[in-house]
């Protein structure tokens, strides 16, 4: 669980270091549909962080709700190409919907 709480808060954090960095980049990063997803991303990750932290047997639909959102987030940012950012941030939202996913199981 403890793994759990780490990836969601840390993916919480880059999603929202991301955001601002999408609306600088403007264009494509900046389209509402992919911020929207982003900032529902960095919500329920941080949902699910605290519903772990408090001991909250319904943890595991918020893991699974939160598994669903970062691996959709995750698609929707690699999508952006060669972009060191993005990346960092699919990277993240893989690994916390990973993580999510054993805890919803």
């Amino acid at each position: 669980m403890d793994e759990c709480i780490r990836n969601c808060s840390d993916c919480h954090a880059i999603c929202v270091a991301t955001i601002r960095y999408c609306l600088e980049q403007g264009g494509r990063h900046a389209d509402p549909a992919h911020i929207t997803l982003m900032e529902t991303c960095a919500d329920i990750c941080r949902t699910s962080a605290d519903a772990m932290l408090r001991g909250a047997d319904v943890h595991v639909h918020t893991c699974r709700a939160c598994m669903e959102i970062c691996r959709r987030c995750a698609e929707d940012c690699a999508s952006m190409g060669d972009d060191a950012q993005m990346q960092r941030c699919a990277d993240a939202c893989r690994r916390c919907a990973e993580s999510c996913a054993r805890m919803a199981a």
